[in-house]
Order: C-alpha cells, then sequence, then structure tokens
C-alpha cells in the first residue's frame, strides 16, 4: 500500500507520527482503550474528517487482527450517513467494500434491519429515550425534522443489530467530534454516553486515541464539550 512507502520517503516523519500515536497516546496508561472499542473510534472519527485513506490503513490492520468483525465496521459506515451526509460518506462506503473484498469478506453481508415501515418510529423513539430520557418520547412532535431523526436516524439505523446502542453512542460522539463545528450536537451526545455508561474518563481516553488522526483543535472542542456534559 501507499502508506508502507512513507517509511522509505518521509523515514523521519512517519518515526515521529508512529512515536506519538503509539507510545505518546495507544500505549500508555492513561489514554488507553480495549483495542476493539479503540478501532470503532478511530474509524468513526476518519469517517468524520474525511480521511478516506487512513481508513483504508486502519480497517485493514482491524480486520487482520480480528479486532472488528465486517458487520460492525458497516454499521460504523452506515450510521455516519444521519451525521455527516451521503457527501461525506459515500467514498468510505467505496473504501470498505474496496477492503472487504481484498481481505476475503463475502458482499453483501447480510441484512441487518429490525424495523419496518410501520414500526421505525416506535423503535427510533424508544431508542432515543433510552439514551436520553424519557422526554424524547414526545420529542418527534415538534416538527418534521424531529420527525425524521426518530423514523430515520434512531429508527432505521439505531436499531440495526451488529452494534450495541452504548457502542453506537460512541461512534457517534466520534463522528461529530472529527467533523467539528457541531459542538451543541457533540455536548447532547457526550451526555447520552454518559447515559449509557461511557463516563468521562472512557470519553476522554476516546479524544486521546482520535487525537492523532483528527488533530489538536478538535480534540480540544471535545473534551471542552465533555466537561460541558459532565456538569
Amino acid at each position: 500500500m501507499e502508506y508502507a512507502k512513507l517509511y522509505e520517503t518521509d523515514r523521519e516523519f512517519m518515526d515521529i507520527f508512529d512515536n506519538f500515536a503509539l507510545n505518546d497516546v495507544k500505549n500508555d496508561s492513561e489514554c488507553s482503550l480495549p483495542e476493539k472499542t479503540r478501532y470503532e473510534a478511530v474509524l468513526a472519527a476518519l469517517i468524520g474528517c474525511g480521511g478516506t485513506e487512513m481508513f483504508k490503513e486502519v480497517l485493514s490492520e482491524a480486520l487482520e487482527g480480528s479486532l472488528l468483525g465486517a458487520p460492525e465496521v458497516r454499521e460504523i459506515v452506515y450510521q455516519a450517513v444521519d451525521y455527516l451526509g451521503m457527501g461525506r460518506v459515500l467514498p468510505f462506503l467505496y473504501a470498505e467494500n474496496e477492503v472487504f473484498l481484498k481481505a476475503g469478506v463475502k458482499l453483501p453481508l447480510p441484512d441487518s434491519s429490525t424495523v419496518n415501515s410501520d414500526s421505525r418510529l416506535e423503535k427510533g423513539v424508544e431508542a432515543q429515550a433510552q439514551i436520553f430520557g424519557e422526554h424524547m418520547r414526545e420529542a418527534w412532535k415538534a416538527g418534521k425534522i424531529n420527525r425524521l431523526l426518530g423514523e430515520n436516524c434512531f429508527g432505521d439505523f439505531y436499531t440495526r443489530t451488529g452494534l450495541s446502542l452504548k457502542e453506537r453512542e460512541l461512534i457517534t460522539f466520534c463522528f461529530l467530534m472529527a467533523h467539528g463545528g457541531c459542538e451543541p450536537q457533540l455536548t447532547a451526545h457526550a451526555k447520552g454516553n454518559m447515559n449509557m455508561g461511557n463516563d468521562r474518563a472512557f470519553l476522554m481516553r476516546v479524544v486521546y486515541q482520535c487525537l492523532p488522526y483528527i488533530g489538536y483543535p478538535g480534540s480540544l472542542n471535545a473534551i471542552s464539550c465533555i466537561d460541558k456534559a459532565a456538569e
């Protein structure tokens, strides 16, 4: 892959980056996460920042180490559409399928939907209530976009198999953190994570693991949102 060639053309830089990403962050006891969780967070953050080529590198690594399965990765990419839009996510649909095929994954994967046109709103609202509280059961009535959030974002995607609600809130936090410019939503989903058991200390570790891939400004903004949500 092209990435490997950088060790020939830009060895000095790669030594600096690897020391930062691995020694300063990944393997540091104050920053570390379980490997599966780390890959979920980093892949979601790379989608959020538009890092297609790095996404392919990290995904290949995750699949080779059997740290994530194809169904889990697919759910990360699919859910990203609600928070980043198809314009940003389409290259990642291509990228994941490219990596899957190289890894011998048979496509298409089995369907993972658990709702239909009659149940998507009800099930979506139920997911919202589990994450954000009982007041969300009436939120869909506030306007068209609120109904679409219930039906599409939470109904069509959060109800799918492959990832738990806790994992889905984690990747949503990472999408928004890496995307930038949506701090009110990032704060809300930091609180949603906390409600699901992903506490402040956990979210701080998530930020650290994503820092090498999204940079300092977005990471510092995320920390401010975590602190605001914790209040």
